[in-house]
């Protein structure tokens, strides 16, 4: 068998014996690195196998468990999106990829040591903090980020403390991105809905308790210029014993201009309009989802937040002298994401929150390409698009690796160990399929799709390391 695959099959790093035969039949010339287990990391590997047959991906992932924000950041009541990991996990059963769960860059590896160990490392973990909305009293209890009670509701370890305050009537999410829409519908969504999703048991139990009456979904600019989509305003506009209000007066002027509009757009703001013609007709609501236009934030005061009413100039939003405040017992933020910087070898624009590159390809300075390094997702992109537009972007990336190895870019003539394990507690794909086999089960007991394990402790347990 040869020791060094002796050593692998003792740690635990792959025991499908045909898996190893494979990649032991195998002499790779072209070792590549992906770091983050998301969609951009995926996809990236999915073409990157496909074009290059000579080739070992390895994907280091900080979390024990995979897929990203496909499994912490897609609402509950989506299973349809989730359905891309059934693709994620071909890609990942590839007999020349490998899995290393419970890898985290900066802390259990450095970014020097990938680079010596593979021919090509691309950074693809994603986006994890908030942009925040700087202004005075924003730490307090009752201010939170939209993105942290995603991660609740969706069972990201380390976020089932959060804890958010739903015993008041009033919710002001500041934001209209599609993030926003989700937190929103969770908070308004009957509670026999979300049961058979697979949200986790602490935020049912907490959204059971809710006192949560009205959501506020409130935006700088106007309604031309909201960032949901047509899909997730269907949604809101069809949740039962839930009244949509729109203002009458965000809408000036705006039905004259839908003829001129592109037709994603066009189509979206004729459903707002239509809402706003039929709202008030025969409501009987309990609860109510309010979307509001043209307000920046100014002030959080205890029990309400301060807006500055905008005027659009050239599609940016102007403050004006004119304030209105809303009553916000619980205020959420959804006002985007940024990038950590978790390695000092990494070149990070921390003002933007992102990798410095050029079209994925890292740069060492101000206009030159670090060869070997690349970045894709919204850690290169900044947090934009959908789950499509990240697939697009990571081919493209994984193309241009392709390229720069055909091209000579890499040195590629002499051979690579890959990430040596050692004895660290490493989950391999087989330690997430026995991970994910308790989720499926403890679901099925309650009528879920799956019960998530919460605590990486507990991952660690089940999955064997």
């Amino acid at each position: 068998m040869g020791l060094n695959l002796l050593n692998i099959c003792r740690r635990g790093l792959h025991t499908s014996p045909a898996r190893l035969q494979v990649i032991q039949g195998v002499t790779p010339t072209k070792r590549i690195c992906i770091v983050g287990a998301g969609p951009a990391g995926f996809y990236a590997a999915q073409l990157l196998l496909k074009q290059l047959s000579d080739c070992v991906v390895d994907v280091v992932e900080k979390l024990p468990v995979p897929f990203g924000l496909v499994r912490f950041g897609v609402a509950p009541d989506h299973p349809e999106v989730k359905n891309v990991i059934n693709t994620f996990t071909k890609t990942a059963e590839h007999p020349r990829l490998r899995y290393f769960g419970n890898v985290a860059l900066g802390t259990d590896v450095s970014l020097k040591e990938l680079r010596e160990r593979y021919h090509a490392v691309l950074l693809t973990y994603g986006a994890d903090q908030d942009r925040e909305l700087e202004l005075e009293n924003e730490q307090q209890g009752n201010v939170i980020s939209a993105r942290k009670f995603v991660a609740w509701y969706n069972g990201l370890p380390g976020a089932e403390n959060l804890a958010p305050d739903l015993s008041g009537r009033d919710v002001t999410i500041v934001g209209q991105g599609n993030v926003a829409v989700d937190v929103a519908r969770m908070l308004l969504s009957p509670l026999d809905a979300l049961k058979v999703t697979d949200a986790t048991e602490y935020a049912l139990e907490a959204l059971s308790r809710s006192q949560v009456e009205r959501v506020h979904l409130v935006g700088r600019r106007g309604p031309l210029q909201a960032a949901f989509t047509i899909k997730e305003l269907r949604e809101m506009l069809k949740l039962p014993n839930v009244d949509t209000r729109w203002r009458t007066e965000d809408f000036s002027g705006v039905d004259s201009l839908v003829e001129k509009l592109q037709r994603p757009r066009k189509r979206l703001t004729e459903l707002m309009l239509k809402s706003l013609k039929e709202q008030g007709r025969g409501s009987s609501g309990s609860k109510q989802f309010l979307p509001i236009f043209l307000r920046a934030p100014k002030a959080i005061n205890l029990g309400e937040m301060e807006f500055s009413v905008t005027e659009l100039k050239e599609d940016s939003a102007v403050a004006t002298d004119t304030t209105e405040r809303l009553p916000s017992d619980l205020i959420l933020r959804s006002i985007g994401y940024k990038s950590s910087c978790v390695d000092s070898g990494i070149n990070f624009d921390t003002r933007r929150g992102r990798v410095h590159n050029i079209e994925g390809r890292v740069l060492k300075d101000a206009d030159k390409t670090d060869p070997g390094l690349y970045v894709a997702g919204w850690l290169g992109t900044g947090p934009t698009g959908v789950i499509l537009t990240t697939m697009s972007g990571a081919f493209a990336v994984a193309k241009s690796i392709c390229d720069d190895i055909a091209a000579n870019v890499l040195d590629t003539s002499s051979a690579k160990p890959g990430y040596d394990a050692d004895n660290k507690r490493v989950v391999t794909w087989d330690g997430w399929r026995r991970i994910d086999e308790f989720e499926n089960v403890a679901g099925k007991a309650k009528g879920k799709p799956r019960e998530k394990i919460v605590r990486i402790e507990e991952m660690l347990r089940v999955a064997g390391v």
